[in-house]
């Protein structure tokens, strides 16, 4: 993995030349309108790039973008990797590490998810302060290198506190209705059965997800302040779920889109 994260490194960097990003961005489903807000200086296409897992999720775009947003200049990923596109998870996080040897400084991730507090509900924001990992496996497994981090890495503090209280008080002072809270991430691909949702509730979930935890496991290993934000697309609370479409999944996380961009262009101008 070491090598190949060097030598995938070395290709992105003969492209964008002496362009050294200082952010890291992972856009979830049906977030990628933040892209149009960056002065956009290079694109790669993930299949153009060695050893780089590519998106297999139709409305994944699966390019990384490089360039300027509030002054900084970024990584966006658009389009992120899943355990259940059949990826293992080394697979998953190394894009993770080939942002971080680009140089990135943080770490902003983005996904949509749905709601298991009654009180945060569709189209709403969920910042994220902790999380619950039920995926099957560990991108930490198997032999550790030590130059990205320790053999067991605390994660007493997964998401950095001082950013989620700087993106509280943005949204507050542009009227976002915004929460923050526990997010559960599963395997998927299938949503939860009422059953599934009540359970994840009880052992202490705000909101689940197919994503997210890996990415954010593997930037606490490498030492990388984390934000995460959730754009709340379908409520499990209820005691007689609605069928849920990814197509309306899609629809409410364009809505609210608008509201997260905000919040991560007003929270970068602040690092």
């Amino acid at each position: 993995m070491f090598q190949n994260i060097y030598s995938t490194t070395e290709y992105i960097k003969k492209r964008i030349g002496d362009f050294e990003p200082e952010v890291g961005i992972i856009l979830g489903t049906g977030l990628g309108g933040l892209v149009s807000e960056i002065e956009i200086q290079h694109k790669l296409m993930y299949t153009n790039i060695p050893d780089f897992p590519i998106s297999t999720v139709e409305f994944h775009s699966g390019r990384l973008i490089f360039g300027t947003l509030q002054g900084k200049k970024v990584v966006a990923m658009q389009g992120r990797l899943h355990y259940y596109e059949g990826y293992d998870m080394k697979q998953i996080t190394f894009p993770v590490r080939v942002m971080k040897a680009l140089g990135i400084k943080h770490l902003f991730v983005s996904n949509a998810s749905g709601s298991l507090n009654p009180e945060i509900v569709k189209g709403d924001l969920m910042i994220i302060e902790d999380h619950i990992n039920l995926q099957p496996d560990n991108p930490l497994r198997g032999r550790n290198y030590d130059d990205f981090g320790p053999r067991f890495p605390d994660m007493s503090r997964p998401y950095s506190q001082e950013m989620i209280e700087k993106a509280l008080e943005i949204a507050k002072a542009n009227n976002i209705r915004c929460n923050k809270g526990v997010y559960v991430s599963v395997a998927g691909p299938n949503l939860e059965t009422r059953a599934e949702y009540r359970y994840l509730r009880i052992i202490g979930g705000d909101a689940v997800g197919m994503s997210t935890v890996p990415e954010v496991i593997v930037a606490n290993h490498m030492g990388l302040p984390v934000f995460a934000v959730s754009v709340i697309t379908d409520e499990g609370f209820q005691t007689s779920p609605d069928p849920i479409s990814v197509e309306e999944i899609l629809k409410v996380a364009e809505g609210a889109e608008p509201k997260m961009t905000l919040i991560l262009k007003e929270l970068l101008a602040t690092l």
